[in-house]
C-alpha cells in the first residue's frame, strides 16, 4: 500500500544496478516504465517536497542564466529530476558516471556525440539513423550512464531520455566520444587529452558529495585511459554521418 499518499514504491536497474524508488507520484513508475525490475535493490532513494522545490528552482535559474523563457513543470515531473539526481550522487562510488550526450550504436559499439543545449546532438544522431539504417539503435538522446572498468567503457540506456523519449534499455561498449560544433562544410579530427579532459567534466555530472566527487575524477581518468575522443564540425546534411563514423573508423563505413 502506498505510504501517506505516496505512490507505491518499485525498483528498476541502470547499468546493471537495481535501485529501489520511494517516489510521491505514479508518474514515476510510467516514466521508468521500460527498467523496472524485482530484482533486490542495492540502495533507495526517495523524493521529498523540498526536493521539488529544488528542482524548480534550479530550472528557473538555467532559464535565466540562458535567457530562456521560465517554462512551468509539474511537480510530477520536477519529481523524476530529483530522483535521477539522487541516483547520479551514489553511482560514481559503484564506478559509473551520469553523462550528458547522445549515445547511437552502429554494429554494437557506441558513439558519444557531446555538445552545448541547442547544437544539434539529437539532430545529428537522427542522421546516423538515416545514414545507417538498420545498423544503427539509439542508446539514449540526453542522459546515458557510463560505467568504466578495465576492460573499458560501456554506455547504457536510460529513461532520462530527452524531449523526444530516445533510448533503448541496452548496454554497448563506447568506441569512441566526439564534441559536436556547428559548421558549413563537415570535417572530422582526433582531440588531444586536454579538451578532451575539460570536455569530460563540463558533461560530466558533478556530485554535491566530497567523497562522490573525487571518485568521479578518477572515473573520468579512467575514460581518458580507454576512449578515444574527436570534435566535428558538421552541417544538417546526411553526409554528415557518414563523414562522422568514417573518422572514428579509420575510414571504414
Amino acid at each position: 500500500m502506498a505510504e501517506n499518499n505516496r505512490a507505491i514504491p518499485f525498483c528498476i536497474k541502470l547499468a546493471e544496478v537495481v535501485i529501489r524508488i520511494e517516489p510521491m507520484f505514479d508518474y514515476m513508475k510510467e516514466y521508468c516504465q521500460e527498467y523496472i525490475t524485482e530484482e533486490q535493490a542495492a540502495f533507495a532513494v526517495r523524493t521529498e517536497p523540498e526536493d521539488i522545490a529544488f528542482e524548480r528552482e534550479r530550472s528557473r535559474k538555467e532559464a535565466e542564466r540562458e535567457g530562456s523563457p521560465v517554462m512551468e513543470f509539474s511537480d510530477a515531473y520536477l519529481e523524476t529530476l530529483a530522483v535521477y539526481r539522487q541516483i547520479a550522487e551514489r553511482l560514481p562510488m559503484l564506478d559509473t558516471l551520469l553523462f550528458h550526450g547522445s549515445v547511437i550504436a552502429v554494429d554494437g559499439a557506441g558513439y558519444l556525440f557531446t555538445a552545448k543545449s541547442g547544437t544539434g546532438k539529437s539532430t545529428h544522431t537522427r542522421l546516423w539513423r538515416e545514414q545507417f539504417g538498420n545498423r544503427a539503435v539509439m542508446v539514449n538522446d540526453d542522459k546515458p550512464l557510463l560505467k568504466i572498468t578495465e576492460d573499458g567503457v560501456a554506455a547504457y540506456g536510460t529513461p532520462w531520455n530527452g524531449k523526444h523519449r530516445l533510448s533503448t534499455n541496452i548496454s554497448v561498449p563506447l568506441k569512441a566520444i566526439c564534441v559536436l560544433t556547428r559548421d558549413t562544410v563537415n570535417h572530422i579530427e582526433e582531440i588531444g587529452p586536454g579538451e578532451a579532459y575539460q570536455m569530460l567534466l563540463q558533461q560530466t555530472y558533478r556530485p554535491m558529495d566530497k567523497a562522490s566527487m573525487v571518485q568521479t575524477l578518477k572515473l573520468i581518468d579512467g575514460i581518458m585511459k580507454n576512449t578515444r575522443f574527436y570534435r566535428l564540425g558538421c552541417n544538417r546534411n546526411k553526409e554528415a554521418a557518414k563523414i562522422a563514423f568514417e573518422g572514428m573508423n579509420g575510414g571504414l563505413a
